[in-house]
């Protein structure tokens, strides 16, 4: 008989996953269970369109024809309501029940939403779906001002998007910068001027108090904690995400902010697996539990599930250092590894819109971000692989063109 897999999401992980899965072993049986109601698209090039740069058709991975063609079993629209380790079964919201050998969770998040009033006014958009996107772009179009909250990775691409459709936009921001976490107020700066530059004014200790709404329930506009009022009939917030994770309920699957797995993306529960952004990992490079949700990282992981799902005797380990790009601006952004962890630091600023920080725990590099010169993410990864002992070695790992061989050199090789 053939091994059953049933996969719960049909993101990069879980479509990952389930070709992985048909490669290996071309007799299984794949299901891939997804309540969305389109195949696999390109969750980063989805911003692309709700900026009005692309048409849809360039966004989809995976038309149905690419799952039928691998004997893959799609299932869209469908909600699992439940799951029964020890039957070794799930169940749907249509009543039906799949049985399987192998179960990997890729179900990822939906976007939280602002605990303020009036914040699920009709005009506040959130950024997660396709479907988000083309809310978003539809209304974009027809606005003149705009209100962004949520100062990651996440609320610049919204940020990206007034700018893109000519919406003068307040960027209500709780600290004193974005991304403070990974951002020193000089890497900040850079992407300060850059939002000014295409019409979107960060608002430094602000926020959201409430939105306000008019006679129709559609948003006119936000008050901050300040008593600041700002205008603007199109809003977008992005301050995580809440995981899709409610009908694990009784499943005995141990969470912590997400989903929790080993080096081999196993649960604690016999035969289910996970992987995407939902998962708290072992990383083996860091030697701790850690969170990634970018698009490469959930690709890897679902790759490796897929592989430990058919022959978990000859188990593979997720080994990953993750980035992720920006690309709405003059210059390029991008952060790898864990930018917003660590003990220590160092960074340097060499013009105006090029600076690189670097962050490291234990010793070890783990993490940085670079804008306006990408060319050494690679030498970075590399060392983050290797493991080694290079916080002392700040002053070299800053050059302009680092070298690595005199980087080893000078430190101490990884631990055996």
């Amino acid at each position: 008989m053939s091994t059953s897999h049933v996969i719960i999401g049909d993101g990069i992980a879980g479509a990952s996953a389930a070709e992985t899965i048909r490669e290996a072993d071309p007799d299984a049986s794949v299901t891939v269970i997804t309540d969305e109601g389109e195949a696999l698209y390109n969750r980063i090039l989805i911003k692309e369109f709700a900026k009005g740069k692309l048409p849809e058709a360039p966004i989809s991975i995976h038309e149905p024809e690419w799952y039928d063609e691998r004997d893959i079993d799609l299932q869209l629209n469908t909600h699992v309501t439940d799951i029964e380790p020890v039957a070794h079964e799930i169940h749907t919201h249509k009543g039906e029940t799949y049985e399987y050998d192998k179960l990997l969770i890729a179900t990822g998040g939906t976007p939280a939403q602002l605990p303020v009033e009036n914040s699920d006014a009709d005009g506040i958009h959130h950024f997660w779906t396709f479907e988000d996107a083309r809310g978003i772009r539809e209304h974009a179009e027809e606005s003149d001002q705009g209100i962004i909250v949520g100062a990651g990775l996440l609320g610049i691409d919204l940020a990206a998007v007034c700018a893109a459709q000519g919406i003068d936009a307040k960027y209500l921001m709780r600290g004193d910068r974005w991304w403070r976490y990974a951002l020193s107020a000089d890497g900040a700066e850079i992407i300060h001027d850059a939002l000014r530059e295409n019409g979107v004014e960060p608002v430094f200790d602000s926020g959201v108090d409430h939105f306000t709404v008019d006679d129709d329930g559609h948003v006119s506009g936000a008050v901050d904690p300040n008593g600041e009022a700002f205008d603007g009939e199109w809003a977008g917030v992005a301050i995580g995400l809440n995981f899709n994770t409610e009908f694990l309920d009784g499943a005995g699957i141990e969470e912590d902010d997400g989903i929790v797995v080993d080096e081999y993306m196993q649960t604690n529960v016999e035969d289910i697996y996970a992987a995407g952004d939902l998962t708290q990992f072992y990383d083996t490079i860091l030697n701790a539990r850690a969170q990634n949700g970018a698009w490469g990282s959930a690709k890897e992981q679902g790759s490796v599930a897929g592989k430990n799902m058919v022959e978990d005797a000859e188990a593979k380990e997720f080994r990953w250092v993750s980035s992720y790009s920006i690309t709405h601006f003059d210059f390029p952004f991008l952060s790898f590894g864990h930018p917003a962890r660590g003990d220590d630091e160092a960074e340097a600023k060499y013009s105006d819109s090029e600076w690189r920080r670097l962050a490291f725990e234990n010793g070890q590099l783990i993490g940085g971000v670079l804008i306006g010169d990408l060319s050494q993410q690679s030498k970075y990864k590399k060392l983050i692989r290797e493991e080694r002992q290079v916080a002392d070695q700040k002053e070299l790992l800053l050059e302009k063109d680092v070298d690595l061989e005199e980087v080893k050199a000078n430190t101490a090789p990884p631990a055996e």
